[in-house]
């Protein structure tokens, strides 16, 4: 038995020799060979061995395993020695150290006949091929932990936003990209692609924003890269991304305070869809005549405070929670909400059901959901400068509120466009809103089938300019114009 303790023994190549296990051995080195249990039976079959790779716990990596003397085995893992012989039983046995930090792993070579000088320097040589693949291989891994880390940290920094907690968001950012939310204002784009080329885009989306901006796998739609920047040259960079991708389309917000993070991801969203019918695929969300700004802003603050007042009896915290969850859950299915915060779905199933108990309302009421989407819209823009109503002020509610003379103009200009449809699709909207939304109840309704109902809805939504069959804003307005106009009844809630 022997070690030695000063590395491995190197034998010089004579000037112009290349012998063919040496050229064999190169070949694992290449891009399209670099696997080292490969090398490891080349290397039994090589020098008619078995051949053993252990890692520093005695775990097989490649080969056959093979008894080992644990005392040298010891040796070996801890650095002190850097190869070892053993001679016995019929068997003659090569360690070698692999890897430079201890613990290390161990390769053993065990065969009949002695090693000699040719046996010896193919051993030697492959540990070194051996070594450099797997550093290769944990380099590889340590960076593909690091992007990972990385994008979870993007993704963390994004929930953080959409439930509004923006000093969080910005402490957690500082530290790895300065100055990235500093600005009070950003934008939110939205780009689609097929989800097998999400990861590239994504990372085409970091290069060419220079990182400038926060780029986000959306957790909810796998074909979906999220960009918040605070940039104005970012849309430029975005749209000239999508122009060097087919099938790749570009959704974009108007400009929203960090604190409306989500109001401009659902605005991003809406506008994708307009997108993917245009010739230069990217639209930005189009700010148009929304009813609450028809109504009086004094008492629409009023009567948002008292429909929210049941909430104000939490702690800061909990009511925060709730809220953000709730906007969120009411613009998205309860697994995409849950996706997008980080959560359960049945934690935002049961965050929901609570505001659901405190508010009063039932959020299968589509008119119901409509009218705290309202209050809860209302709420949020004052955040940015407007001052809070006074909820125990004089106020007409709800009924007073869609009464003014320019909401019933709005809704009747709006819902008078499906007038000239020949097929009564805005009776099938009428009906399908009532059943909360679902076809097969409208369907029995109206007497018709149920995919008839889907598509009159869904004939609707370019008539409209609305989307109709995905929950969210676009659904909630026309809602509002129905209760508007008194086509349908306003849902029973008990602060409105």
């Amino acid at each position: 038995m022997a070690g030695r303790s000063d590395g491995i023994r190197r034998t010089p190549d004579t000037a112009g020799e290349h012998p063919a296990w040496a050229r064999e051995l190169l070949e694992h080195l290449r891009p399209a060979g670099r696997d080292v249990r490969r090398v490891v039976d080349w290397l039994a079959a090589t020098v008619r061995a078995e051949v053993s790779l252990q890692d520093a716990a005695g775990t097989l990596l490649a080969g056959t395993r093979l008894p080992l003397q644990e005392s040298l085995a010891a040796g070996l893992r801890s650095g002190r020695i850097a190869s070892a012989a053993w001679e016995g039983e019929g068997r003659h046995l090569r360690l070698v150290k692999i890897g430079h930090l201890a613990p290390a792993r161990v390769l053993a070579v065990s065969r009949e006949d002695p090693f000699d000088r040719h046996t010896s320097d193919v051993v030697t040589h492959t540990a070194q091929v051996i070594e450099l693949l797997l550093t290769a291989d944990e380099t590889v891994a340590a960076g593909h932990r690091l992007r990972r880390a990385t994008a979870d940290l993007r993704l963390a920094i994004l929930q953080l936003l959409m439930v509004e907690d923006t000093v969080a968001a910005r402490r957690v950012a500082a530290g790895f990209w300065p100055g990235l939310l500093d600005a009070d204002t950003a934008c939110v784009y939205v780009i689609e692609s097929a989800p097998a080329l999400r990861d590239r885009l994504a990372a085409e989306c970091l290069g060419t924003t220079r990182e400038e901006a926060l780029v986000v796998r959306c957790p909810a739609m796998d074909g979906h890269v999220i960009v918040v920047s605070p940039r104005e040259a970012t849309a430029g960079e975005l749209r000239s991304l999508v122009e060097r991708h087919p099938d790749t389309f570009l959704g974009g917000s108007v400009w929203q305070s960090l604190a409306r993070t989500a109001t401009a991801y659902g605005q991003a969203v809406s506008a994708l869809a307009v997108a993917r019918f245009r010739a230069d695929k990217t639209a930005v969300y189009a700010e148009r005549t929304h009813p609450e700004r028809l109504m009086d802003p004094v008492a629409l603050r009023g009567w948002a405070g008292r429909v929210l007042r049941p909430l104000d009896a939490l702690p800061h915290h909990t009511r925060a929670e709730l809220l953000a969850t709730t906007r969120l859950g009411l613009e998205f299915t309860a697994v995409n909400t849950a996706k997008i915060l980080g959560v359960s779905r049945n934690t935002v199933r049961a965050r929901m059901e609570r505001v659901e108990t405190m508010l009063g309302v039932d959020f299968d009421d589509v008119t119901a959901r409509a009218v705290v989407h309202l209050a809860l819209h209302t709420q949020i823009n004052l955040l940015d400068g407007q001052t809070a109503g006074d909820p125990g002020a004089p106020s007409p509610g709800l009924t007073g509120l869609l009464a003014g003379p320019a909401v019933g103009g709005w809704a009747r200009e709006l819902l008078g466009r499906l007038d000239r449809d020949s097929r009564n699709v805005r009776r099938t909207l009428r009906t399908w809103i009532a059943a909360g939304g679902n076809a097969e109840r409208a369907a029995q309704t109206l007497g018709v089938h149920a995919q008839t109902v889907r598509e009159h809805v869904r004939s609707a939504e370019p008539v409209l300019e609305r989307r109709l069959l995905a929950t969210g804003t676009d659904l909630y307005e026309v809602a509002l114009a129905h209760l508007a106009a008194g086509d349908l009844e306003q849902p029973v809630i008990a602060g409105g």
